[in-house]
Parts: C-alpha cells; structure tokens; sequence
C-alpha cells in the first residue's frame, strides 16, 4: 500500500520547492506565459492549499469538495448531504458566490484557523434563511470561507461548496479551482443534460492528470432516462480513462426543483455512505489520502520542467530584447566616436562662428554654436539607436509588454536630457580652463572664456581646428596646452560615455524592472531534483 511520506526532510525540500515557484515570473507577453502564470498559480494553490498543510497533519479530516458548473445542484447537493440547508443554492445565484465549508463540530478548530486555504477570511455567520438586507460574506470585497458545523456530519469529513467553474465572474472561477485544488476527494457535479460539456470534463481530465481521488455525480437525471444516460455518461468516462470512477447518480425529484429544497435522504444515501466510508475506515482513508498527495508529488515531475522552460524562454527573449538595446547604442556610440574624430561637430553654424572668431564672433557665442552642434550630434546618434532598437523589437512578440513603454522616451525628453549634459560639460571644461589661465606666471592672462572656446574647437573640430591648437598654445605655452587637451578631451570622453550609457540604461529600465533572469530555471529544476531525491 502507498504510504504518506511526512518525513522533516521532505518537508523542508517541498517548502524549498514551494518558494521557488512562487518567485517564478512570466511577465513578458510571450506565447506561453499566460498558461506559466496560470499553471504556476496552480500549483502553489495546491502546495499552500492541500499538499503541505495535508503532509504535515495527516490526521486532519478528509475534506471533499464539491464541484461542478452552474446549476448542477451542488449546494443542494451539500445541503441533502448534511440535513439541514446551510448552503445558498438556486437558479440564480448572488453576485458574490462565497464557499461554504460543512464540518463536525469537534472538527471545527481544523478549518477555523489558516492550515487550510490560508488565502480566505474566515466567517461565521449564525444560520438564518438569507434576507434582502443581509449582507453576504464576501460582499466588502474580501476572499472570504464561510465555516459552519453540523453534527449530522461524522467527525473526520467536511464538505465543502465551490462557486460554479463556469461562473461569469472570472474571480469565482479562479477561486473554484483553488478550492478544488484543496480537496483530498474532488466530488464532480453534472447533469444529465450538461453532462458533456467542455467545463466539468476539464477537470475531469485534470483530477486523471494528477491521480486525484474522485468522484462523479450525475444529478437531475429524469427516471425515464435514467439508465441511457447513465450508459452515456460511463462510455464517456471509460473512453477517457476514467471508467473506475466511482459514479452516483441522483434521479430528478420535485425538491430539486429551483434548487430550493432538500433531497430525500435515499437520494443521496450512496454518495454519503462512500464518503463517511472512506472518512471514518482507517485503510479507505489512508487510501484516499495517499493517492491524492502522491498524485500532486508525482505531477511535479511535468509540471516543474514546463514552469523551468517557460522561465527560460522568458529569460532567451528579455535577453534578445537587451541585446538589440547594446547592440544599437554601442555601434552608435562607435559611430559618434568617429565622427567627433573627424571634426563633425565643426560645421555650420559652429564652423561660420569659427571662422569669424574672433574678430566677428565673441567667445561665448562660439562656445554656445559648438555646444549646440555637440548635442545634435548625439541626438541624432540616440535617436537612431532607438529606431534600431524599435525595429528589432517589432520582431520580438516579447517586446508588446506595456511595462516596456518608456514615458520619457519622446525626442523632446532626449532632447531635454542631452542639452543639460552638454551644458554641464560646457561648464566643466570652462572651469578647467580657469584653472589653467591662474596657474600662469605671467602678468596679462588671456579670457578664460576665450582659452575655453579654443579647447572645445580643437578638440571637437579635427584637422579643420588645427589653428585652435595653435592659438592655445601661443596663449597657456606647449606644456599648458597640451595639458588642458588632455583633461578636455578625457572631459569630453567620460560626457560621451554618461550620455550614451544614460539612454541605454533608459531604455533596458522597463525591460530590468521585470526582474527576468536566468537562474528561475535552474532552481525550480534543482529544487524538483532534491524532492525527488527525498521522496
């Protein structure tokens, strides 16, 4: 007989294993991201929900959901089960659809604190019909459980009433999987004449996938068709290799009818005799228990690789979305380097301002025309990265992420950025000049603001400022000039650098803010290695 393994090995392994899929992240749009995000979010519900909480009290009673699609009965279901009404049910059903979980009375400190799906607010609300001016639990917004007892109930089992699977409201939805994610026996409620529809049987499917213990009810079947649909129902089930599913069927009765009232106690005696069965019988519920924990530990060895490869394909397409970033900014950055070699920066207005300098041009306003030149000439280089970088993008399907939209990544806000930094090297290489005319032993210093002008054209004008270099020297002296090069030109080359590396970091900050790298998948393989090796 399979035995549940609750080892402290296995558990801290499991707890490991917990946390490195809950830091697992799909942000970036690709294909498969929304089934990562969706099966990531499914199995931490199991893990939180059932598997930890169940492996570490297997003496905790056996909890059954039931499930199933909008009216299927599945709280007139519980409330026949039970004897007394303690579930809302009918054809239309309240806005917010909050579970109620059913349990014995000396069960109730089991499900009254956070062992078990730890995510919902726990409620008690005394037993009364509900009313126009009650307020139903969950109606502030919270993820509530609505917890009630019944002695009617065996010590051992609790039942517990999902929202509908194919509720139109996707947050009940989700919660109905969760809470069947919790189940130790998922109880599956159909009709006969929803029998075949795609909803219950995906679940039907998943419950097979993960070796759940489970049960199928096929309810509101009117006594004329009783045993077609019934043969129907168990030809679908065996084609899906689901035929040893124990399956109750549950006539069509006047109670039934709107959901209003309770079933016969004989209508519901084989389902409710199965499950005090397998509650209170030491081998059937060591059975039921082990089955569905061996179930969610055997699924792992698919379910991890599939969340390990969606990681990598995240981390593969954040790393092509970078790598066309670099690659655009650094051949612009090698491009920009060249140019300003060639004396780029000297041309139109700033080669006429040189040109009449000094007799016609004052040192400030040539300073103020190379200045200018310097910051089209980066412009230019960041836009065209941009647009390099917006071409590749479009190939990439991972790059349609709105996180990846920068808000300051108009031409006016680059614009804006580069100006203020070619001013602030203006204002630099003007200090350094000032320091070079004070260190002059001699009486009349030249402008400093004229020495500044002379620097910044032989530095950004090539061989069209050769008599830049000139004039600098006639004014500081051989060894001063070639001082103040020096310092200008590593000036000018740490601007450069700040600048092109300031717009690269803009643009890969949305991409780095989605916090996608490549060790997810190297860890949710090694901790799904160290369970296996535990188990």
């Amino acid at each position: 007989m399979v035995t549940l393994d609750v080892r402290p090995q296995l558990l801290d392994a499991l707890s490991a294993l917990r946390d490195r899929v809950a830091a697992a992240r799909y942000p970036l749009p690709l294909a498969g991201a929304p089934r990562a995000r969706a099966n990531r979010d499914e199995l931490l519900a199991q893990l939180d929900d059932y598997l930890v909480p169940r492996l570490r009290q297997p003496e905790a009673p056996l909890l059954a959901v039931i499930g199933g699609s909008t009216g299927a009965g599945k709280s007139t279901l519980v409330n026949s089960l039970i004897g007394r009404r303690v579930s809302e049910a009918g054809v239309l059903r309240p806005t917010t659809r909050t579970p109620v979980l059913v349990c014995h009375p000396e069960d109730h400190h089991w499900f009254s604190g956070m062992r078990v799906l730890p995510g919902l607010t726990r409620v008690w609300v005394p037993h009364q019909e509900p009313t126009d001016d009650l307020l139903l639990p969950g109606e502030d917004g919270r993820r509530v459980l609505r917890i009630e007892t019944a002695e009617t109930l065996p010590p051992g089992l609790a039942l517990l009433d999902a929202p509908d699977i194919d509720s139109l409201i996707a947050d009940n939805r989700a919660l109905a999987s969760e809470l069947i994610c919790a189940a130790d026996i998922w109880v599956m409620v159909t009709t006969a004449a929803r029998y075949a529809d795609a909803v219950p049987w995906h679940l039907l499917r998943t419950a097979k996938e993960y070796d759940a213990t489970l049960v199928t009810v096929l309810d509101r079947v009117p006594h004329q068709v009783v045993a077609e649909v019934s043969r129907q129902y168990g030809a679908l089930l065996t084609k899906a290799g689901l035929g040893d599913v124990p399956r109750f069927t549950v006539p069509e009765l006047p109670e039934s009818a709107w959901g209003g009232g309770l079933l016969p106690a004989t209508a519901v005696a084989p389902l409710r005799a199965w499950l005090v069965h397998h509650a209170q019988d030491p081998g059937a519920r060591h059975h039921v228990l082990a089955r569905t924990a061996h179930g969610v530990l055997d699924s792992l060895k698919s379910r991890m690789p599939e969340l390990a490869g969606a990681a990598a394909a995240q981390y593969a397409a954040a790393l092509r979305l970078t790598t066309a970033v670099e690659k655009a900014y650094d051949s612009e950055y090698a491009r920009v380097r060249g140019r300003l070699q060639n004396g780029a920066v000297l041309a139109g207005d700033a080669l006429k301002r040189w040109r009449a300098f000094p007799l016609d041009c004052t040192a400030g306003e040539l300073l103020d025309a190379l200045a200018e030149s310097l910051a089209a000439l980066l412009l230019c280089a960041v836009t065209a990265a941009d647009e390099r970088v917006d071409e590749a993008w479009r190939r990439e399907p991972a790059s349609a992420a709105a996180a990846l939209t920068d808000a300051e990544s108009t031409p006016e806000h680059a614009e804006h950025r580069i100006g203020m930094a070619v001013r602030r090297w203006r204002r630099e290489l003007e200090e350094y000049a000032e320091d070079e005319v004070r260190a002059l032993e001699r009486g009349a210093a030249p402008d400093p603001e004229a020495v500044a002008a002379l620097v910044a054209t032989a530095l950004l004008g090539g061989r069209r400022a050769r008599t830049a270099g000139e004039g600098l020297a006639e004014r500081l002296g051989a060894h001063g000039a070639l001082r103040l090069r020096d310092r200008g030109g590593r000036l000018l080359t740490e601007h450069l650098d700040r600048v092109l590396h300031a717009e690269r970091e803009r643009r890969l900050a949305p991409l780095d803010g989605l916090d996608v790298h490549a060790e997810p998948q190297a860890e949710l393989i090694a901790a799904l290695s160290v369970l296996q090796k535990e188990r």
